[in-house]
Formats: C-alpha cells, sequence, structure tokens
C-alpha cells in the first residue's frame, strides 16, 4: 500500500528521500511527504498528488541529513495536504510515517484529547506521534516501545525527533520494513526498490520487531527490549531492471518482458532426462509430497486465478483434488486442514495481508504450507514451510502481467513433479516437458502481433460493459482478462464461464457489450462455438482469442486474435497475453494512467 523511505548519513537526506519515494510511487498513492531534521528543529512538508507535486515545493536546498518520507494511500480522512504524513506530535519535536491502520485510533485518540492534545488531521496515523511524545523522556527507542504496547492493529513505522539527531527507530507489525546497510549510511523502507540505488545490503524486519538506526549501524531488539539477530541478505537485481528502458510505461515494459520471465521462471528446474522437474526450495521430501492427498491453494486477485489454474491442472494431470480459495474469505472461516493436504499461499510481493494471514491459520492449525513468491525476503516467503521464487524480477506497474505467468510456471512445474511421481509416464512427462520449454517462444509470437490487438482495443475503448467467457483451463484466464480490464481501464467487465452464459449473464448481451470468447482447439472447442453462436444470434460483437487457423472460429467472431497451436493444457500463458493487451491499449486510448490506476496498490497490505 503505502510506502516509507528514512535516511541518515553524511549525505543531504532530502534528495535521497525523494528519489526514495519516486521509486516507490508503484505501490500507489494519493499523497506524499518529507520530514528531514536539523540539531533541534524538524521541516516538514508534504502535498496532496504526485511526487512531482511534492517536488515543486520542497526548498531545494532544504538542509539536513537524516529523516523520513512517505507516500500515501488514503485509509482514514480525505486526501488533502493536512492528512498526509510525516505527522508529528503536538510539540512539533516528533514526526511519524505509519503503513497499516490502527484499530483502537478512536480509544487512544480520546485519552490523548483528554490529556490535552490537540490533532489537527483526521488520521489513525497521528496518535502515533503524540502516543510516543507522552513517553519521550530524551530516549526515543525506549519511548516508541512503550507507545508500541498500546497500538492495536497493523503498522511498519519510521520515527523520528528534532532533539536526537541523526537517530530513525522503525518497528513493524503486518506491514513491511527492511533495512539498508551502506558504507557509513543506513536507510529504512518499506521496500528494497526504495533503496537499491544506493546499497545491496538488506535485513528484513519481523514483525513484532523494533530496529534503532543511526550513521554507525543498526540494532533490533523485540518490544520488550530482547536482541533479535538478524541475516543480512543480498539483492540480487540491478537498478536498470525497475527502469522503464526504452517503454513508455511499466506495463508494457513487464507485458514485453514474459518471454524472458517465463524462462527464468523454469531454468534450472527441468531434469529433461527423467522428464520430471527438480523444485528443491519446496524442503520436502519426495515420501512426504508423494502422499499428499489433497492440494489447497490461498491467494487474493490476479494470484488466485493463477492458483485456478494449477488447481485444474493439478487434478487433471497430477490427479490431486486441488482447490484454489479466496484468502480474505478462508481467513474467517473455520477451515479443515487435513494431515495429507498441502497448503500453498500465493503472492507476487509476498505481503499480502489477507493471504499471509490465511496462511498463519493454517499453520497454526498444523498445515504445511509452501510460499510461491516473487520478492526474496518477503514475509510469506519467510514464513512459509519452503516454495519457490518465481524470479519474475521487479514488478512495478500496479497491475501484475508477467508474475502471473511466473506463478503459473511454478504450478506447471510442481503439476509434473507430482505427477511423475504418480501416474504420468516418462514419455508422457517428456512431452509435458517439451511443451513447457515451447512456452517462451510461444509467447514471444503472440507478442508480435501487437499492432492487430491496439487496433481492436482502439476499435472497442469505448464500451461501456465487457464481458469474457472461457471454458476449462480458460476460465480462470477469462476472470483475469476481466479483471486486468477493470483495473487499468475502469471499464466494468465479467468473467465467466462459458457454459454459464445461459444462466443469466445472456441477459446483458446488446451491440454495446462485447463478448470476448477464450477458444483453444481442446475438448470444449466446439461448446465454445455453440456459446459464441448464441451470443452472435442476439447482436452481440465478439472478439476472439484462438489458435491460429482456426478458421471456424475467425469467421464466427467480429474480431480475431491468433496465438500458436499447441499441447492444449498450455493455452493459459499464450491467451492471457493478448488479453493483458487488449486492456492495455483500451487504457491507454482512453488515457488512463495504467501503471498507477486510481484506487489501487501494488502491494495490499492491510485488510
Amino acid at each position: 500500500m503505502c510506502g516509507i523511505i528514512g535516511y541518515v548519513g553524511p549525505k543531504r537526506a532530502t534528495p535521497i528521500l525523494l528519489e526514495g519515494l519516486k521509486r516507490l510511487e508503484y505501490r500507489g498513492y494519493d499523497s506524499a511527504g518529507v520530514a528531514v531534521g536539523l540539531p533541534g528543529s524538524l521541516t516538514v512538508v508534504k502535498k496532496t498528488g504526485k511526487i512531482a507535486a511534492l517536488r515543486s515545493v520542497t526548498p531545494k536546498e532544504l538542509p539536513g541529513n537524516w529523516g523520513i518520507g512517505h507516500t500515501r494511500w488514503a485509509t482514514h480522512g480525505g486526501v488533502n495536504d493536512v492528512n498526509a504524513h510525516p505527522h508529528l506530535d503536538s510539540s512539533g519535536k516528533i514526526a511519524v510515517v505509519h503503513n497499516g491502520i490502527i484499530e483502537n485510533y478512536r480509544t487512544l485518540r480520546g485519552m490523548l484529547e483528554h490529556d490535552g492534545v490537540v490533532f489537527k488531521s483526521d488520521t489513525d496515523s497521528e496518535v502515533i506521534p503524540n502516543l510516543i511524545a507522552r513517553y519521550f523522556e530524551g530516549d526515543l527507542e525506549a519511548a516508541v516501545k512503550a507507545a508500541l504496547n498500546h497500538l492495536e492493529g497493523t503498522y511498519g513505522i519510521a520515527v523520528v525527533h528534532a532533539d536526537r539527531p541523526g537517530e530513525i527507530v522503525g518497528a513493524r507489525n503486518g506491514s513491511p520494513l527492511v533495512i539498508g546497510i551502506g558504507e557509513g549510511e543506513m536507510l529504512l523502507a518499506s521496500d528494497v526498490t526504495a533503496m537499491i540505488a544506493h546499497t545491496k545490503q538488506v535485513v528484513y524486519l519481523n514483525d513484532g520487531e523494533v530496529v534503532f538506526i543511526d550513521a554507525e549501524g543498526y540494532r533490533t531488539t523485540d518490544r520488550d527490549d530482547q536482541p533479535v539477530r538478524k541475516q543480512v541478505d543480498e539483492v540480487t537485481w540491478e537498478l536498470n531492471h525497475i527502469e522503464k528502458g526504452d517503454y513508455p510505461c511499466y506495463m508494457e515494459k513487464e507485458i514485453f518482458e514474459q518471454p524472458e520471465s517465463i524462462a527464468r521462471a523454469l531454468s534450472g528446474r527441468i531434469e529433461r532426462d527423467i522428464a520430471t522437474a527438480k523444485l528443491g526450495g519446496l524442503n520436502l521430501d519426495r515420501r512426504h509430497l508423494r502422499e499428499v492427498n489433497r492440494v489447497r491453494i490461498i491467494a487474493a486477485g490476479t494470484s488466485w486465478h493463477a492458483g485456478l489454474v494449477g488447481a485444474s491442472l493439478l487434478e487433471s494431470v497430477a490427479r490431486i483434488p486441488a482447490q484454489a480459495e479466496l484468502a480474505s474469505e478462508l481467513r474467517y472461516r473455520n477451515p479443515v486442514v487435513e494431515k495429507d493436504s498441502l497448503w500453498f499461499a500465493v503472492s507476487q510481493s509476498g505481503e499480502t495481508a489477507d493471504t499471509l494471514y490465511a496462511m498463519r491459520e493454517i499453520k497454526r492449525k498444523g498445515g504445511t504450507v509452501l510460499g510461491i513468491c516473487n520478492v526474496v525476503g518477503s514475509t510469506i516467503a519467510r514464513e512459509s514451510d519452503g516454495g519457490v521464487y518465481v524470479h519474475s524480477g521487479p514488478e512495478i506497474a500496479v497491475a501484475s502481467t508477467k508474475a502471473f505467468t511466473s506463478q503459473l510456471a511454478a504450478f506447471y512445474l510442481f503439476t509434473l513433479f507430482e505427477a511423475r511421481m504418480r501416474d504420468l509416464s516418462q514419455e508422457e512427462g517428456k512431452r509435458f516437458v517439451e511443451a513447457l520449454e515451447s512456452v517462451p517462444a510461444a509467447v514471444a509470437k503472440v507478442l508480435a502481433g501487437r499492432d492487430e490487438i491496439q487496433r481492436i482495443g482502439k476499435k472497442y475503448s469505448k464500451a461501456r460493459d465487457f464481458l469474457f467467457l472461457g471454458r476449462g483451463l480458460m476460465y480462470p484466464i477469462a476472470l483475469e482478462g476481466a479483471l486486468k480490464l477493470k483495473e487499468i481501464s475502469y471499464i466494468h467487465a465479467e468473467g465467466y464461464a462459458s457454459g454459464e452464459i445461459k444462466h443469466g449473464p445472456i441477459a446483458l448481451v446488446s451491440e454495446e457489450v462485447p463478448s470476448v470468447f477464450i477458444v483453444p482447439n481442446d475438448g470444449l472447442r466446439e461448446k465454445n462455438i455453440s456459446n459464441m453462436r448464441e451470443i452472435k444470434a442476439r447482436g452481440g460483437p465478439i472478439i476472439a482469442v484462438g489458435v491460429e487457423g482456426d478458421e471456424e472460429v475467425a469467421s464466427i467472431a467480429d474480431d480475431f486474435i491468433a496465438t500458436p497451436r499447441m499441447d492444449p493444457r498450455f493455452y493459459p500463458f499464450t491467451m492471457v497475453v493478448p488479453l493483458q493487451l487488449l486492456a492495455y491499449f483500451c487504457a491507454l486510448d482512453l488515457g488512463r494512467d495504467v501503471d498507477q490506476p486510481r484506487n489501487l496498490a501494488k502491494s495490499v497490505t492491510v485488510e
């Protein structure tokens, strides 16, 4: 959701804070601000809108070599300068930036107002600096820990005090914080992207931990002041990985990176000689994995759609009963955790709150949970029993594209691994491997048809509603196509299983409502064609994503997008890409901000 950056060292803090905030823009935000310190005083500058707006009101030579910055996504109080972070205590000496939600803020605010504190904002976050001030007696770290004992909810915070120059205190409970270790300087951020220009040496905080940093280093403790030893990790990607390069926006870059990102997800994980997969990160022996009798997948949004594909694939190929669950729903049920079940928690960021909390509930009940994540060192990756990194590289655009297809790759690898231990012969496994290895080139071929998809996007961008329809493995792809269009173009879209069209949705069909059919040459092709004819008979325009050479489907559709012919089990990779591009080009034609769509955040770290 929101973003945090902190810096202390020999350099002027303001440029580093603004640069860090710029790199956190992808997380989604509506305002931003910085607090920069000189001994005895803090200067706070904050502004609604983009980082460019904050830069325009920030003094160009603002002095001070330590400070904190923030990008806010409004939860409590409207979008205005007063509600933007950082927030000060009533004395103006303590500044705090906060990600998360303080659930008992009304109680705390009432207590502090009774003590004479006058609040300026409508936020829950403003209680934090005033609560810290209540306990401050010269030791900022001690005051923060005392204040934390009163907070209920989620938080990632960074705190500075005018009378403690060169010190920053951070704390985490449910919202990520990362320490960056430089040479004679230290950083603190919600994401490594904010500080990759300055260091690759990072330390990830866990929930319940507090960090004190100054220019000389850091120390980590729990809230009871007990020391916590931490591991230093190294970020493996380069700064240019989070730059747009020659692309006009991150989303287009990430769509076109998919041949490479899928290849990375597969690299080193296929054993061709025995036609199986190698997934060392699962941390489970073959006997344990052979005895799995059910797979349950927990995820949200795009990751849930990948999980739906994975569940269908596991049942059809590996013959293991499998189910994908919405994490936000499962968390508040009382799920049955069978001893022979294996769970997957799927999240691009590895910080998705609903998925993380659901994973913890499963683990409390004794379940084995593996993570499928893109971000090394993320909370789900660290708290799971093992798992698979998808190695997509940084995904900056809010709407996920390359991480989705890399998550698919992880499920295909796991399916192959399980199937080969069960009923899949070596010859059948060989065919599966050959098809899987052909995916990057097939995706590249789809991307080469971008001009035709752009034409179609421009043609239909003024439609107010869309239907996306698919069957079998294509049903989750229909859901994903509809989600992409909603996310970045703001056009209302619904995804359905094609067979459900007669059970209500066909009432929506009209000349103004395009239907996007996803039609591979599989056993359900004729069923899809029948559904297409039903739409056509009622005057509905049809966009078909089909297989090259399928003249029957092309003749029914008003517009046809051809994808390479391949093993029908692998069409989720190639048929989702035209839907990503369709959404992208519709959004471009409407003048939308495709990288940072309204109301959305890249990493949803609160409920």
